[in-house]
C-alpha cells in the first residue's frame, strides 16, 4: 500500500528537481558571460583605476 503512493511522490519531486536543474542552467549562462565580457572590458584599464568589483 506505500509503495504506489511513494513512487508516484517521487517521480514528482525528481522531475521538479530535473526542471530546476534546467532552469539554473538558462540562468547561470547569461551570468557567465556577463562576468567574462567584465573581464573583458576591464582588462584594458590602467593601473590605479578602479576596478567593477571590490575584491
Amino acid at each position: 500500500m506505500l509503495v504506489p503512493v511513494l513512487i508516484p511522490q517521487l517521480a514528482l519531486i525528481l522531475g521538479r528537481a530535473g526542471f530546476t536543474v534546467h532552469a539554473l542552467w538558462w540562468i547561470a549562462l547569461p551570468v557567465l558571460v556577463v562576468w567574462l565580457l567584465g573581464f573583458v572590458f576591464t582588462a584594458g584599464g590602467g593601473v590605479g583605476e578602479r576596478q567593477w568589483y571590490r575584491w
